[in-house]
């Protein structure tokens, strides 16, 4: 798992958490602040997700292409 993805996994929940307070209490700056950081997730998320994917392919390549088989 890319560091990206645990980092936009904390930014998420972070994230929901400062809208959720944001709306409790009437800020809608926190309101703000939350939706942002969980946007900034989401792209780091889908970041990591597309590191793991080709870092997952260039391992099939090698094993297919190895010169020694």
């Amino acid at each position: 798992m890319d560091k990206e993805r645990i980092m936009g996994f904390i930014d998420e929940v972070a994230g929901t958490a400062k809208r959720k307070a944001g709306e409790l209490t009437g800020n809608t700056q926190l309101q703000v602040d939350g939706i942002v950081q969980q946007a900034k997730g989401k792209v780091e998320n889908a970041l990591g997700k597309a590191k793991d994917a080709v870092r997952e392919a260039n391992a099939e390549t090698e094993v297919r292409h190895d010169p020694r088989v």
